[in-house]
């Protein structure tokens, strides 16, 4: 049978998401009931349908509490709570969802549970400053670092000592009750200090090594910022702190698991998938040279691997902005591949978010062919000037080849597929 090539990336996308659905990762790790209350608390992209899988699976007794999602992300519950905020630059209704988690986990004790429910995008949906930095403050110095091209590691190194919940903050305020962490991880690595900035787990990295991320980067913070970390006024919960020793931790989805369900649909339809990582990090335009090499490699020598097959990786890249298009990391990745491959036939791509939201744009992410450069040259487009004003959306939505999927509901991540094919597939 003939693959054609758009239908078998897209199952593959699809497949990688559908493996992070909170209604199949949740339920094998609820625990029994407590001797006292069961409180449910969270923060993330996917925490409303991690409650709401909660809820679905629990016969315990009674639960209550409160997650907050991203606008759009809410699902029906009928004893947790939804609150919404926004998303990636945090405001208001996230600080005031911060404060309200904290009041929910305020009178707790020994007998009590607490299972809180933690994925990406929780950092910019928590965004209680500590004292002395304000909101305003929060949302500048996370735009900064947003446009800077830190990794996600150092941007979360940074935030986690400008707040007054995370870095294991949240965490200390349930003590002494028991605590339970399910995680879908979004994060390279998987560390869970890195997961929404790790307001339920221990912090190692210091206020100094928050200072030396903004040095690097040049960014400017307030005085009332920069006081806190220069002080050590800012620093977070450390893994000897007593208050967190009732505390366990599961990574229920990760980016990993995401890609080996992609790998099946591969398989299934002939196509050999190579892994090249699931925490691959870096400027996205050059992961994006790299990728596009290994693809040419492949059709040219058979190496690593030979086609059909598919490039799988995951990981979260960076953008340095400089234009002012309409970009995400994915489309700014998947623009440069494209460029790269300069029409190499029978290679294709596809880069998305798993969350739904690649950048600020409501669009996961797109798909290129060896008929991406010439369809953008009819039009009028130059493929390099639009990549060197990050206009990746800009881009691939004027081809039609963008990928729209809407609220996922879950996010691992990102996916990024390059599939090569010989003349005969």
């Amino acid at each position: 049978m003939k693959i054609e090539p758009q239908d078998l990336l897209s199952k593959m996308f699809q497949a990688a998401v559908n493996a992070a659905q909170p209604e199949h990762c949740i339920p094998p790790y609820l625990p029994e009931a407590p001797k006292g209350r069961t409180i449910v608390i969270g923060a993330g992209k996917a925490s409303a349908a991690m409650a709401q899988a909660l809820e679905r699976h629990w016969d315990k007794g009674p639960i209550s509490g409160v997650v907050v999602t991203r606008y759009g992300y809410s699902v029906p519950c009928d004893h947790i709570r939804i609150l919404e905020a926004s998303h990636p630059v945090p405001d208001q209704a996230g600080e005031d969802a911060a404060r309200e988690i904290l009041r929910t986990v305020s009178d707790l004790n020994e007998d009590d549970l607490v299972i809180c429910l933690i994925s990406g995008g929780g950092s910019s949906l928590l965004p209680l400053a500590a004292e002395g930095v304000t909101l305003a403050d929060k949302q500048a110095i996370n735009k900064a670092l947003l446009k800077s091209g830190a990794s996600i590691g150092e941007m979360n190194t940074v935030r986690r000592h400008l707040s007054a919940i995370k870095g294991g903050r949240l965490a200390a305020a349930c003590a002494p009750a028991r605590v339970l962490n399910l995680l879908i991880s979004d994060v390279p690595g998987d560390k869970p200090m890195d997961i929404a900035s790790g307001p339920t787990v221990a912090d190692p990295t210091t206020c100094e090594q928050a200072l030396e991320i903004i040095t690097r980067y040049g960014i400017e913070i307030p005085a009332a910022a920069r006081a806190l970390l220069e002080s050590g006024d800012g620093e977070t919960i450390k893994p000897d702190d007593p208050r967190l020793a009732h505390v366990t931790t599961h990574l229920v989805a990760t980016p990993q698991l995401a890609l080996l369900a992609a790998a099946r649909v591969a398989e299934a339809r002939g196509v050999r998938p190579v892994l090249l990582g699931d925490s691959i990090e870096g400027e996205a335009r050059d992961v994006g040279k790299v990728m596009a090499g290994i693809a040419l490699s492949v059709a040219q020598h058979e190496q690593p691997a030979q086609a059909p097959c598919v490039l799988l990786s995951g990981g979260e890249t960076t953008v340095t902005l400089r234009g002012q298009g309409r970009g995400g990391r994915n489309v700014e990745f998947l623009l440069s591949t494209a460029i790269a491959l300069n029409g190499a036939p029978g290679i294709y791509g596809l880069a998305g978010d798993t969350d739904g939201v690649d950048g600020q744009e409501e669009i996961a992410g797109a798909f290129c062919g060896p008929d991406t450069l010439e369809r953008a040259w009819q039009l009028g487009i130059r493929p390099r000037a639009s990549l060197d004003n990050n206009d990746g959306h800009g881009f691939f939505e004027a081809l039609d080849d963008a990928l729209v999927t809407g609220p996922t509901l879950t996010n691992v991540n990102d996916f990024r597929a390059i599939l090569v094919l010989t003349p005969s597939d």
